[in-house]
């Protein structure tokens, strides 16, 4: 039971948020009373804490597969987009500004993941591109991966991107295509284009020319 309510907690606050979710929601949606929810967890943030501790230890795991399947960190920091798009109907807009706003024991632990995880593994990834010649060797990694963990929490950010101008996955897709192609060599733009030539994207996608290897 108590993985049924994690389970079905975390559908809802990733679809709508957390706070606009309640307790009642939860059971509603379950099936279940309230009593039981509250025989498993104290209160709301309690399961938001253990949602977000399981979707991290999760994350982690899928990440350093992912850096063992893909054949370069060009192709790695793209397909995280390919599995973004995937889930871009999943993810509410809300779901980090509620956190940050009115959750503060669950944000602490994004926060510390982002610090000691997120960061590390992009870091890791601009690290292996440039000693590839895929990434520019005068780009400094720690800075970059720091930007780059910024542009995907600034995309949650209504008061920058409006939710009726903008979805979750064009925001995304505009910052990684402009986060990469800053830092790729004429190697990398190889590797890039490649990548982009054979996954699907819409139709605004961008792709390198001659100007970009030029510059």
């Amino acid at each position: 039971m108590k993985e049924r309510i994690q389970a079905e907690a975390e559908r809802l606050f990733w679809k709508y948020g957390v706070r606009s979710v309640t307790m009642e929601d939860i059971a509603k949606e379950l099936g279940i009373s309230k009593k039981t929810i509250y025989q498993h967890f104290t209160d709301k943030e309690q399961i938001l804490y253990q949602v977000m501790l399981d979707k991290m230890v999760k994350n982690q795991s899928e990440m350093e597969c992912m850096a063992i399947q893909t054949d370069n960190p060009v192709e790695e920091i793209l397909h995280v987009l390919t599995v973004m798009q995937k889930q871009a109907d999943k993810v509410s807009p809300n779901l980090l500004i509620d956190i940050k706003r009115y959750y503060p024991q669950a944000f602490t632990l994004f926060r510390q993941y982002k610090e000691q995880r997120i960061i590390q593994s992009i870091l890791e990834n601009i690290q292996k591109g440039v000693a590839q010649g895929l990434y520019r060797p005068d780009i400094n990694p720690v800075i970059m991966a720091r930007l780059r963990v910024e542009q995907i929490e600034l995309a949650f950010n209504s008061d920058i991107f409006p939710t009726d101008q903008y979805s979750m996955l064009e925001i995304q897709h505009e910052l990684t295509h402009h986060f990469v192609r800053g830092m790729l060599t004429e190697k990398g733009f190889i590797n890039y284009n490649h990548y982009v030539n054979h996954h699907k994207y819409d139709n605004n996608e961008y792709q390198a020319d001659d100007t970009d290897l030029a510059a």
